[in-house]
């Protein structure tokens, strides 16, 4: 080995040591002896490829540039409805074939690197699109690509928690997805500041420059992660058909804690779905802007960056009491947001009370997704944690699609009520997870 390349290792296992507080001695749990000596380099490359991959999503959002462009375009306004359930529910729908498919792979890093790849090259051609097209047509490309890049996301997600489970130690996993958390809060802060700097109007180059820029970053997360090292694994079990797909879907009747598991996740849809909504009760109150959309992207990004590490190290001990606390907590804010709504409070008590408000659900919201993250990749090895991401997402999927459309309807007649049946949603959920086993250990 060069003087270079030791030099390499050695900044790479110190940096290990810090962020996995593993100092110690490492202990490997749940991964082979030849995977546990390239646990530092994985646990790094695996930190940076996320954290791109997570800056790319903030750049590229459903929620703000997207919108941004159809409207700039001017588009026909029915397809903005469109985005936000295209993006979340297009990557976790397909997942019970994608994780059918996967299971035929010994090596199964590739997915996800060609997943990255090919959502590098949509947003590459949505580019194109905000500067070549305009109207409806602009607006058909941008739906069929938001659809690609949607199940490229999906093949991702399935192959990333078992690349992870295969590479990453049991008791590290969780201090893993809150380091990524937090890195990716940092960067989406920075997009929020960079927001509220904005006028109110975005040229149609400076939207395609966001996107180019997050298909750069999800190109570099590509190459990041194509160098992790990965042992082989086992193969049984691969995909002779769509049959065999739908069969995974017993799962649900015969495994009783995974049923647990997907029961209480989907009653926690609420700490997701709640915050467009409390967007538009702060809109409502405080009138609309671009600031203001920016101000509360990079209240997102410091929660995101303030809780996510604690949420993992947390994770580390007791997955499921992360998931039911972070549950609680947004339940109980949701519904408190709803009755302060109801009240109609001064402009100027609500000036302070939305962000802070908002901000406490990203806090919420991250330790609801570290706890159900690092709970399904603890529950299983093997094919059985590939078949519990893929049957889960596209259960979920499903849901999250159903519980959205039925917002937007009853959104029609009171935003205040969607938060509190969010919030009351969560409170079963958090309820639920208590019933879990325990698998941290």
């Amino acid at each position: 080995m060069t003087s270079a390349s030791t030099r390499q290792s050695d900044w790479i296992e110190s940096l290990y040591e810090r962020l996995a507080d593993d100092g110690d001695g490492r202990v490997c749990r749940a991964i082979s002896d030849e995977a546990c000596q390239a646990v530092p380099g994985n646990f790094v490359r695996m930190l940076v490829a996320s954290t791109l991959s997570g800056l790319a999503d903030k750049l590229a959002s459903a929620k703000t540039t997207l919108p941004w462009l159809l409207a700039q375009a001017g588009a026909p306004g029915w397809m903005l409805g469109l985005l936000v359930p295209i993006r979340e529910s297009g990557s976790m729908l397909p997942q019970l074939l994608i994780g059918a498919a996967v299971r035929r792979l010994a090596l199964r890093k590739w997915v996800w690197v060609a997943g990255a790849m090919l959502q590098a090259a949509c947003l590459a051609a949505l580019g194109g699109v905000a500067l070549a097209l305009q109207g409806a047509a602009a607006g058909w490309a941008l739906l069929g690509l938001l659809v690609a890049f949607s199940l490229a996301r999906g093949a991702c997600s399935v192959a990333y928690k078992d690349v992870q489970g295969k590479t990453i130690p049991k008791t590290r996993r969780g201090r893993l997805s809150g380091w990524i958390s937090a890195a990716a809060g940092l960067a989406v802060l920075a997009v929020g500041l960079m927001l509220g700097r904005l006028n109110a109007q975005l040229s149609t180059s400076a939207i395609a420059g966001l996107l180019l820029a997050a298909a750069l970053c999800w190109a570099l997360a590509g190459m990041a992660f194509a160098r992790i090292v990965e042992q082989p694994g086992a193969t049984d079990g691969g995909v002779n058909g769509l049959n065999e797909a739908w069969a995974k879907l017993a799962l649900l009747r015969d495994d009783v804690p995974f049923r647990q598991f997907v029961v209480a996740r989907a009653m926690a849809l609420g700490s997701a779905l709640a915050a467009p909504f409390y967007i538009v009760l702060a809109r409502d109150a405080l009138g609309g802007s671009v600031a203001l959309l920016g101000a509360f992207v990079a209240v997102e990004g410091l929660a995101g960056l303030a809780s996510s590490p604690l949420w993992g190290r947390w994770a580390d001990r007791s997955s499921r009491r992360v998931f039911a606390a972070g549950c609680s907590a947004a339940a109980l804010l949701s519904i408190a947001v709803a009755f302060w709504s109801w009240l109609a409070p001064p402009a100027e008590a609500s000036r302070w009370f939305y962000p802070v408000a908002f901000f406490a659900l990203g806090v919420a919201h991250a330790g609801v997704r570290l706890g159900r993250k690092t709970y399904v990749v603890d529950m299983a090895d093997g094919n059985r944690r590939t078949d519990y991401v893929a049957v889960g997402n596209s259960v979920i999927g499903v849901l999250l699609l159903a519980a959205g459309l039925g917002g937007a309807l009853l959104a029609a007649l009171s935003v205040p009520a969607v938060v509190a049946l969010a919030g009351l949603a969560g409170l079963i959920g958090a309820g639920l997870s208590l019933r879990w086993r325990e698998v941290s250990d």
